[in-house]
């Protein structure tokens, strides 16, 4: 199946209709909207991916999230992903979006944040592991894991702007 996305510009204006993949392949601007979730005891929530996926299979992540679909807000494609990975229905709230020089090119990336305060049921497809690291717990991971680059600027920028 074919995903589609908005091809956009460097101010972030819709140019027209593409397939991730070519939106990947030329290098061409897209959106992706990414998740940041946390618990009421502000520990982060983060992942081992599976291994079967395409895209840094075993890598470890801090960020949930994809590509914006056509028509789709930020917003609304975070909370999507959010049910997606997670299985779960939250409230995301916008922090920063910036134009990532991404690892694979480059896109529009909108962090938000997430409080979960139930149980997660992560898609199995996505996720090998989950698991709530505190600030102190999530830095030594980044020292001895392997975490996906795009994912430690958004969290950096994360962090930034919402404290």
């Amino acid at each position: 199946m074919t995903e589609l996305v908005e091809r956009v510009d460097d101010q972030d204006r819709v140019l027209g209709v593409v397939s991730r993949n070519d939106a990947i392949r030329h290098g061409w601007l897209h959106r992706i909207a990414t998740t940041v979730c946390r618990d009421e005891a502000g520990r982060f929530l983060v992942c081992r991916r599976a291994e079967g996926l395409s895209r840094y299979p075993g890598y470890h992540e801090v960020c949930f999230g994809g590509a914006v679909g056509v028509g789709e807000s930020y917003q609304v494609a975070a909370a999507r992903e959010l049910a997606e990975e997670l299985g779960v229905e939250v409230p995301v709230r916008a922090v920063v979006k910036f134009l990532c020089r991404g690892e694979i090119g480059p896109y529009w990336l909108a962090v938000h944040e997430a409080v979960i305060t139930g149980d997660v049921s992560p898609d199995p497809g996505v996720a090998g592991w989950v698991g709530w690291l505190t600030g102190a717990e999530l830095d030594e991971a980044v020292g001895r894991q392997r975490f996906i680059p795009d994912g430690q600027e958004a969290l950096h920028r994360y962090l930034a702007t919402a404290g």
